[in-house]
């Protein structure tokens, strides 16, 4: 009797992990195949619901400087920075472009190789003066030659994004 409780035991045990197996193997396979399209930085987001750059410039057109606009969009990365991958400057339509921080300095993107690929950010959308010392800074952090950086001679109003996640496309 003893012998027939253990094996319909260790048939039942066998049968239940089988099934989480089963289980654990679909959401593997479901996320493997996010990871392969997308590369995740920050907090996790999904592609859903991101308006495309057109749109975007054209939130930016018509905020106002003290605006905030929660929002996600879609473009292609133009540059990273160099150091650390701590900020990133996006495309916009009519030769505009957006400059994307992280929240609390809290991830990077990679400084080398994302240009051209395709970028996803989720975050607030806001306007910014920028000052002279403040776009010198980042000219050179962008790899900018001395005289580019001293062409720079007066304050601008940006597009600026603050960003709590990033997909960026994988390379093809």
């Amino acid at each position: 009797m003893k012998k027939i409780v253990f094996v319909f035991a260790a048939a039942s045990l066998m049968i239940a992990c089988n099934k989480k197996e089963t289980v654990t193997t679909d959401k593997v396979e479901n996320t493997t195949e996010t990871a392969m399209n997308y590369q995740v930085f920050g907090d996790s987001i999904t592609k859903d619901n991101a308006i495309t750059k057109e749109e975007m410039l054209a939130k930016y057109e018509s905020m106002k400087p003290t605006d905030t606009l929660d929002v996600k969009f879609t473009s292609e990365i133009k540059n990273t920075c160099k150091k650390k991958g701590c900020w990133m400057t996006l495309n916009l339509a009519n030769e505009k472009e957006v400059f994307v921080k992280f929240k609390d300095y809290a991830f990077f993107v990679p400084k080398e190789g994302a240009e051209n690929h395709t970028a996803i950010v989720s975050g607030k959308a806001f306007i910014e003066e920028t000052s002279v010392d403040q776009l010198k800074h980042e000219a050179k952090d962008a790899g900018k030659t001395q005289a580019e950086i001293d062409q720079i001679t007066k304050p601008s109003k940006n597009y600026r994004f603050m960003a709590d996640g990033v997909l960026i496309a994988a390379a093809k």
